[in-house]
């Protein structure tokens, strides 16, 4: 059961986006309107709203590329070094674009504090978005989340993580779901009262949330967040 506090800031749902009696729920586009819409469906899900209201994303990076530079950089790092290292880069190279990077030596791009093996990964990145084998434009709009994942595993140093990333925040698709993903993991674990779920019970967990994880997603990194500042008190004790 969601906590009083949670549940009494809890915003009436918009009817416009919930089923009728019986009926499939229909789709909708925005994070708003999936968040409400799966507030009716799970209490947890509702008290989250109330405490944290609808998800905010992050802007989108203004290219496909500079989105892949910026979550290959991030891998592995603490949120302000990796922003730390990001600027740097971004003011090494000016623009950041495929003929750039590979313009720049292995040791400038060392030099911002990139490891060997991001360089490599950003130079062979570059390299195949230059050379036409991946193509990052409006046509990935028409691939599946799944097509999209395999396309950009290609890249030495994008594995499923990078490439989940990639969808969710650069590309908005509202079904994303990270099971691999320690803060998803833990917060959802804190949020709905239960151990940890390692990523092959959470892939299951998150089933009844289709066909919009991502808004989970979100809520599980954010409820990390929120237990911090509560010390611990749970959303659904």
């Amino acid at each position: 059961m969601a906590s009083t506090e949670a549940a009494a800031a809890r915003p009436a749902p918009d009817p416009a986006v919930l089923p009728s009696p019986g009926a499939e729920a229909p789709r909708v586009r925005s994070l708003r309107a999936a968040a409400q819409l799966l507030s009716a469906r799970d209490p947890v899900v509702a008290a989250l709203l109330g405490a944290l209201g609808p998800p905010r994303l992050r802007p989108p990076q203004p290219s496909h590329f500079a989105a892949l530079v910026r979550a290959i950089v991030y891998q592995q790092l603490a949120g302000p070094a990796a922003a730390a290292i990001h600027g740097r880069l971004v003011g090494a190279l000016g623009d950041v674009e495929p003929r750039a990077v590979l313009s720049a030596s292995a040791a400038q791009l060392r030099a911002v504090g990139l490891s060997a093996g991001k360089v490599a990964s950003l130079v062979d990145l570059a390299r195949r978005v230059d050379e036409g084998t991946l193509v990052l434009d409006s046509s990935l709009s028409r691939l599946g989340d799944e097509e999209i994942v395999r396309r950009l595993s290609t890249v030495r140093g994008i594995g499923r993580w990078t490439a989940e990333m990639f969808l969710l925040f650069q590309l908005r698709r509202l079904d994303v779901w990270p099971t691999g993903d320690l803060g998803v993991r833990r917060g959802y674990g804190l949020a709905w009262g239960v151990p940890m779920p390692p990523a092959r019970q959470l892939e299951a967990l998150g089933d009844r949330f289709r066909p919009y994880r991502s808004i989970v997603a979100w809520y599980c990194w954010r409820a990390c967040e929120l237990y911090a500042r509560q010390d611990g008190r749970a959303l659904t004790g």
